[in-house]
């Protein structure tokens, strides 16, 4: 999450650019926060999306094999035990 001064600036930035213009130092801050903000918000974006389990109307999981993947390795909704389980229900 980035900083709420930082935000602030970006607006700031945003206001003076409209009404009177930046010199090279301030579209120069303003670039690199606007990037700063957009690496911030995919991080996020990409956490909340690889952390969701997708399931039908009948309880059955279809979350994508690729995000069933990164969970695993990350250990997110039991991904990590589901070979164990697996196993247990052939036995």
């Amino acid at each position: 999450m980035l900083e709420k001064d930082k935000i602030e600036r970006i607006n700031q930035l945003a206001r003076k650019k409209k009404a009177e213009g930046l010199n090279e130092a301030e579209l120069a801050e303003q670039k690199a926060l606007r990037e700063e903000y957009i690496e911030n918000l995919r991080f996020g974006m990409r956490n909340h999306i690889e952390g969701i389990k997708v399931v039908d109307e009948d309880g059955t999981d279809v979350t994508p094999d690729k995000v069933k993947n990164i969970q695993k390795d990350r250990k997110l909704h039991g991904r990590h035990l589901q070979h164990y389980f697996d196993q247990n229900k052939k036995d």
